[in-house]
């Protein structure tokens, strides 16, 4: 391949480029940012108090929405609120998926960087730095990431201080839908050991003896309890879950679970699947059950 030399240039300070021409090339090419193959759910999404959210990616597959902020020059102060309002905002409005922040600028520096990390120790937040190179005439764009997300902790783990009770959970939610757990957790206890459960502040997991094994966690809402279970996904799974109708929302794979949301009444009606969906996420074979096929 030929060498050619790259020269910087800054879109900022260019007469003919602007931050629309930028967040159209992101739009037409998405992976310019190396965040996967992502879909463009919004362009300038109106934001309910003030603002508009340059963009709104997704990737349906890890039920994870980003939301995007872009910057001609060197990040600021605004810069960083703003990104940071819009992803609280878009996480209130549609809890139901996992949400990022991200900053997009021409430069992070190093005194913003800092600010920056320290916030990622308590949000989800990405930084990238895209510079424009002109390649011997050729204008050309590269991104590179330059604060990644922090890696969570363990899922099983809640900080000191944060388990509660069942009463936290029955005021935040509803004594029905607790209650919907037990009945979740009686199944699980027809398979031989005694668990219970064990009410942290994000959710309520499962433990055994007094020690921690969330194969199946909760966290019930207030018309709904989203239900998370470590079972390997399988194409013959995922039909089976659609045909019998339950309102699975996503499989997140960095988990490797499925989050399903539950109604008291889908205890009735899906009871026999149910069954067999906690025997598969306590890795105990699944018995093949009365008019279905085993999985």
């Amino acid at each position: 391949m030929e060498y050619k030399r790259s020269t910087r240039v800054s879109l900022k300070a260019h007469p003919s480029f602007n931050e629309k021409w930028l967040q159209h090339q992101i739009v037409s090419d998405v992976e310019l940012l190396g965040l996967g193959d992502l879909a463009v759910k919004d362009v300038e999404r109106r934001q309910p108090r003030a603002g508009r959210l340059d963009l709104l990616l997704s990737d349906s597959e890890s039920n994870t929405r980003y939301e995007v902020e872009i910057q001609l020059g060197a990040t600021d102060e605004s810069h960083i609120i703003r990104t940071l309002e819009y992803w609280d905002t878009e996480r209130r409005r549609f809890p139901q998926y996992e949400h990022v922040a991200v900053i997009v600028a021409e430069e992070v520096t190093g005194r913003f960087l800092n600010v920056i990390n320290l916030f990622n120790q308590a949000i989800p937040l990405i930084a990238i730095q895209i510079s424009a190179l002109d390649v011997d005439g050729v204008l050309t764009l590269t991104a590179t990431r330059v604060l990644d997300l922090a890696l969570p902790a363990p899922e099983e783990e809640d900080e000191p201080g944060q388990e509660t009770d069942r009463g936290y959970w029955q005021q935040k939610s509803t004594p029905e839908l607790v209650a919907l757990t037990d009945r979740i957790l009686g199944i699980a206890n027809m398979n031989g050991p005694r668990f219970s459960l064990k009410y942290n502040k994000h959710y309520i997991g499962v433990q055994r003896d007094g020690v921690t094994d969330n194969f199946v966690t909760f966290r019930p809402r207030k018309k709904y309890v989203f239900w998370e279970l470590r079972v390997e996904r399988t194409d013959e799974l995922d039909a089976r879950l659609e045909g019998a109708g339950l309102n699975v929302l996503t499989y997140e794979k960095r988990w490797g679970k499925y989050r399903i949301q539950l109604v008291p009444s889908d205890l009735e009606r899906h009871e026999s699947l149910l069954i067999e969906l906690i025997r598969l996420a306590q890795g105990l074979p699944v018995e093949p059950l009365e008019g279905m096929p085993s999985m």
